[in-house]
């Protein structure tokens, strides 16, 4: 839901806060006074529009910011799938332009507006004229028939998309395949020279290792030398100044002692277990110097193994499971190249079966789609009576367009008749801007119960209408409000009427600057709004008591 829109230097905006609920949130106002700023504002802090038309040029910097409320776990879910963090259940979106540079974060971090964007899908959905102008595109009539069917229709989607995947990596596989027998000779000698190398290499799992280890040693043997010989003479008994000679000397002093003092025998024990541990160690140091040797022919044959086996990774992997892995893929290779007439039937073969399991996944597909089809059409049909479509027909063409993909291989089509005898044809060649929106509206309303999507708002829903229609479409918002947060702008007092949070959009002139601002209304001054938007410039007792009247009405509407 969202809980607050906070908005600075956008156009008449020099600063704008305003906290929504929930249900139904009415915004109304004189013509001009920025109701279009107020819902641009929102499309900017979403990444849906620019800052270019909106941002003041005389401000150092212009803000859109939204607080959403995420209680949904499967909003959740999503969310924190996008790797988003989510404190205290809210995100916090913000967008910021300053010095020609626009900032986007999320909860604090800075992100790319792209993320944003795939984020407003999950917490808001924005309906305008583009958006009811979206029913006239036939794509999007699937689309609407899919999430109306989504329950039954999800797991053939997913299975659809896998068998896609699979499908059209075997037909690039043909493809890529098919070659003369020049073709294939080429190819089976340089997998048979790859395959060759990699052989004769004879490698060992963990022997790269190995031999760095070995050639680390080596290059720096002068080094090792020289610290080595400088800590047996330190810590020998060699030489007046080794640490040997002067702590054997130390242990022979103390013992000339302890017999005066028994407390001294703890430290003459503690001494000697330090001696021999020295002793150890030199003895161990020793044995290690002697050991210590440099064959420069080893060295050598070291450096040229580990830059052959270097060589072999830059060309199949990083390590030597990975060569290995590369070799066995190309035997794999050249053994269907061996027998590549068996290989290209047996490809044929999966293609033809992948084809036809995607083929029988798009005709259960469609059937569900037909099926679910009529019942859309029937209930999108009654809402649209109730929106005073009283003659409306309605119907769902789903037609087979020809190769099945990953979403079958169906065409959805609105068709409609709005006048009596008049027979069915595609929505987006009879229906007007005003009846765009009512049929958008209908569909919204039918889906609300399966729509995830907790805040939905509508602008210019009321385009177009009046009366008896303007009070169905009031009605239709107040069910649709029932689940979910509605935030409309309109100019029609039968919806502001039904509003459960009314908000007044207001243009003042300011130390001769004009601003724009948002404030909610009480009771008295909503049903003063209503009667404004019913008298005009003056408002008459008979007005008022209209407008009280339609707020009483609206409320006895929302009880049933």
């Amino acid at each position: 839901m969202l809980l607050n829109l906070h908005v600075k230097n956008m156009a008449l905006i020099q600063e704008l806060e305003v906290d929504f609920r929930k249900g139904l949130n009415i915004l109304t106002g004189e013509t001009g006074a920025g109701k279009s700023i107020i819902i641009g504002s929102v499309n900017v802090a979403l990444g849906l529009k620019s800052f270019k038309e909106f941002a003041r040029e005389d401000a150092d910097y212009a803000l859109a910011e939204l607080v959403f409320s995420v209680e949904q776990e499967n909003q959740k879910k999503q969310i924190l799938d996008m790797d988003i963090p989510i404190e205290d259940d809210q995100v916090i979106i913000s967008r910021k332009l300053m010095n020609g540079r626009s900032i986007t974060k999320v909860n604090g971090e800075t992100v790319p507006v792209s993320v944003v964007k795939e984020l407003a899908e999950i917490l808001i959905d924005i309906h305008g004229q583009h958006e009811h102008q979206s029913l006239l595109n036939k794509k999007n009539h699937l689309q609407i028939l899919d999430e109306f069917a989504k329950e039954e229709l999800a797991k053939y989607k997913d299975k659809g998309a896998a068998l896609y995947r699979n499908y059209t990596k075997i037909k690039h596989q043909l493809s890529d395949t098919r070659m003369d027998e020049a073709q294939k000779a080429k190819e089976m000698d340089f997998l048979q020279f790859e395959v060759d190398e990699i052989e004769e290499a004879g490698l060992k799992i963990g022997e790269d290792e190995e031999l760095e280890a070995q050639f680390r040693k080596l290059s720096n043997g002068k080094k090792i030398i020289e610290y080595i010989t400088e800590i047996h003479d330190l810590c020998g008994n060699d030489s007046m100044s080794g640490a040997a000679e002067n702590l054997g000397r130390s242990l022979r002093n103390l013992s000339l002692v302890t017999e005066y003092d028994k407390e001294l025998e703890g430290l003459y024990n503690q001494l000697a277990d330090v001696e021999s541990l020295l002793s150890d160690f030199n003895r161990e140091l020793s044995a290690y110097m002697g050991s210590i040797s440099f064959d420069g022919e080893d060295f050598a044959k070291i450096e040229d193994r580990l830059d052959f086996i270097n060589h072999l990774k830059s060309k199949c992997g990083n390590s030597i499971k990975a060569i290995l892995a590369y070799k066995d893929e190309k035997e794999k290779r050249l053994s269907e190249l061996r027998d590549y007439d068996a290989y290209m039937e047996r490809l044929n073969g999966e293609f033809e079966a992948c084809k036809a399991e995607l083929d029988k996944n798009a005709a259960k597909m469609s059937a569900i789609r037909k099926s679910y089809g009529k019942k859309l059409a029937k209930t999108i049909r009654e809402a649209l009576v109730d929106l005073n479509f009283l003659e409306v027909q309605f119907e769902i063409a789903v037609d087979q367009t020809g190769q099945a993909d990953a979403n079958g291989y169906d065409e959805v089509c609105f068709m409609i008749s709005t006048n009596p005898g008049e027979s069915v044809k595609p929505l987006g060649s009879v229906a007007s801007g005003g009846e765009l929106s009512r049929i958008m509206l209908a569909i919204k309303t039918v889906l609300a119960d399966k729509d995830a999507t907790e805040t939905l708002i509508f602008d210019e829903i009321d385009v177009g209408i009046s009366g008896r229609t303007a009070q169905k479409v009031s009605e239709k918002l107040a069910v649709i409000a029932r689940n979910h947060q509605v935030i409309c702008i309109t100019h029609l007092a039968q919806i502001a009427s039904m509003s459960d949070s009314h908000y007044v959009i207001e243009k003042k002139i300011v130390k001769n600057n004009t601003i724009t601002s948002i404030r909610e209304l009480s009771e008295d001054e909503s049903i003063h709004e209503i009667a404004r938007i019913l008298g005009g410039a003056k408002i008459t007792e008979t007005v008022m008591e209209s407008a009280k009247e339609m707020k009483e009405l609206a409320l006895c509407t929302k009880k049933y």
